[in-house]
């Protein structure tokens, strides 16, 4: 039990038997106390008055007496106005230390068979174009938050649906039939997903040109761009996909191939992975046949033009096509029948959408058709939305060929992780492989920590050259301070110091009070994150951790101190830091470099 859980549960007994009031816990407000006053744990005691019909301190100073004959850990106390300073005894501090000592699990809950199971779905890429810089903050997120959710003690698939149908693809598809000569990732030396979104420029570009030309000779812009031959030769070649046209079944497959390969190389890099991938070319049928049973039970209609609708004016919405005039699908179809084929799949307690907040209308829509359709799970669908990502150099358009890649971008990581490594002498004693990999290492690492952690309904903008910044609020700063840590340790098995997690010593100083302080909060910020599916509280719980260890590391020497029972608890107080934060970066999927 945390020290705030266990002080929250004793005030209650105390209110019960000072003043025979029963009080719910939550409404013990108990918080860290401030710096500049002596004591551990305050309790705001403001509330508990109308209980006690004393004034604040002497209401402060009857709950303190109590806490002190009572509770075995708080060792005394001081109060200021209305604030219950508390002591905590060192005892607590030392088993604090002993629990995260060497400790993967230490903050970290364990899943059992009754766990709840969660899916999270994130990534969901086109296979038109390869994954770019709005792709990575998803996949990050949606890793991390899978992570967190685990840690937290639930059952979690991590799942994909690759958009891998639809007309964007069938641009692609014609663009390569008519001015690709046959070009192939093997022919060309591009990645997959490189070449396939070549072609999805390269029609872009040519359709562009097209209505101009029409436009020129006096047809209406609206009637241009639905009359461009590439357009119509696109619609042709999805109405032939969804007809099962063999000459074209063979192409989509041949591409697509192509960007998976591709895909599978990112997604590597960056360091995640999915427990099942479904294919919208799978779930739209199923959709269609959800669909088509809503028509047919009036739940939704058919217009004049044979399209299929649902009329959400009723419940504040508007009216949505389900399906074309000319029976194809539209992404509303394929997410019903991923839906339903998720939940046939698993007995999922949670499902979580991790999509871009320019969904939030799409999410709202889905809940509601599949309630109406009979699904109890429906409307307990969560959308975790999050805003967008953009370089300093402005927003990314994909169909003009601007977008800022993803390979690119980590592969530009490394190089400026590389640079300034180089320029401030961070890394002169690392060579060949190891100085290769430890780049690559604080390139995600800096990558990862800066997108997390910022809130992430927020929008936000990501600056390479600030990311990797060796020091401040940054991967590489936590990435350098484990580093420090794990070359202290080094040095004392070089010098046969034998560590014992059986700690002796008679007084904290305040700063090393304060790092364990820091260290018993990881389990409350582990918790706090999965509650609100926010890896930025466990980001920036880990550079206040870091940050708190330096403080300590300047004041106090390690290795240097001359009592042997000091020098054995910092170095496990050391060692327990570097475990936390090990454990901490690690639910952000930052790997942690043994050396810098």
């Amino acid at each position: 039990m945390s020290i705030e859980s266990l002080i929250q549960k004793a005030t209650v007994e105390a209110i019960k038997s000072l003043y025979g009031a029963d009080l719910p816990e939550e409404q013990v407000q108990v918080q860290n106390t401030r710096k500049d006053f002596d004591g551990d744990i305050t309790v705001v005691v403001f509330p508990f008055l109308r209980y006690s019909k004393k004034a604040p301190e002497q209401t402060a100073e009857d709950i303190g007496k109590y806490l002190v004959n009572t509770v075995e850990t708080v060792e005394n106390f001081n109060v200021i106005k209305g604030f219950l300073n508390l002591e905590i005894n060192q005892n607590y501090w030392l088993e604090v230390l002993k629990s995260s000592y060497d400790n993967s699990d230490f903050g970290l809950k364990p899943v059992t068979d009754n766990s709840e199971l969660v899916m999270v779905e994130y990534s969901s890429p086109n296979t038109n174009k390869p994954l770019h810089l709005g792709h990575i903050r998803n996949n990050l997120l949606g890793f991390s938050i899978s992570e967190i959710l685990k840690a937290n003690g639930k059952k979690v698939v991590m799942t994909n649906i690759v958009n891998d149908r639809g007309i964007h693809i069938c641009k692609s598809m014609y663009a390569w039939q008519q001015w690709g000569h046959g070009e192939t990732p093997e022919s060309s030396g591009m990645k997959g997903d490189h070449l396939v979104g070549k072609y999805y420029v390269e029609f872009d570009k040519h359709y562009k040109a097209e209505i101009a030309e029409l436009v020129e000779k006096g047809i209406p812009k609206e009637e241009a761009e639905n009359q461009a031959p590439s357009i119509v030769a696109a619609r042709e070649l999805l109405r032939k996909w969804e007809a099962k046209d063999e000459e074209t079944v063979a192409l989509w497959k041949m591409m697509n191939n192509w960007v998976y390969v591709g895909f599978d190389v990112t997604y590597k890099t960056l360091g995640v992975g999915f427990d099942k991938i479904y294919y919208e070319s799978d779930t739209y049928l199923v959709g269609k046949e959800e669909v088509l049973r809503g028509l047919e039970e009036g739940t939704f209609t058919k217009r004049e033009d044979n399209s299929v609708w649902a009329d959400l004016t009723a419940d504040g919405l508007d009216k949505k096509i389900l399906l074309r005039s000319d029976g194809t699908s539209v992404y509303m179809t394929q997410d019903i029948g991923t839906a339903k084929m998720r939940f046939n799949d698993y007995s999922i307690d949670k499902m979580v959408y991790v999509v871009g907040n320019e969904q939030i209308y799409h999410f709202q829509v889905l809940a509601i058709l599949l309630d109406k359709l009979g699904f109890n799970w429906g409307k307990d669908l969560y959308h975790f939305s999050y805003g967008m990502v953009e370089l300093p150099s402005g927003k990314m358009k994909s169909r003009e060929g601007t977008v800022v890649d993803a390979d690119d971008l980590v592969e530009n990581m490394v190089e400026v992780a590389r640079e300034m490594s180089a320029e401030l002498g961070k890394l002169n004693s690392l060579t060949g492989e190891n100085a290769e990999d430890t780049f690559k290492m604080i390139a995600l690492g800096a990558l990862k920590y800066f997108i997390l952690k910022v809130d992430p309904r927020k929008n936000m903008m990501f600056n390479p050259e600030e990311s990797i910044d060796f020091n401040g609020n940054t991967g590489p700063f936590i990435q350098y301070t484990y580093a420090r840590i794990k070359s202290v340790l080094r040095k004392a098995a070089d010098q046969n110091i034998t560590i014992d997690e059986n700690v002796t010593v008679e007084s904290l100083s305040s700063k090393e009070k304060d790092l364990l302080k820091r260290i018993s909060l990881f389990p409350a910020a582990v918790e706090e994150a999965g509650d609100n599916y926010s890896p930025a509280v466990i980001a920036n719980y880990c550079y206040e951790l870091v940050k708190e260890f330096n403080q300590f590391y300047h004041d106090h020497s390690i290795l240097g101190e001359g009592n042997d029972d000091i020098k054995n608890f910092r170095l496990v107080l050391a060692s327990a830091v570097g475990q936390v934060v090990q454990n901490g970066m690690a639910l952000l999927g930052v790997e942690m470099p043994e050396r810098m």
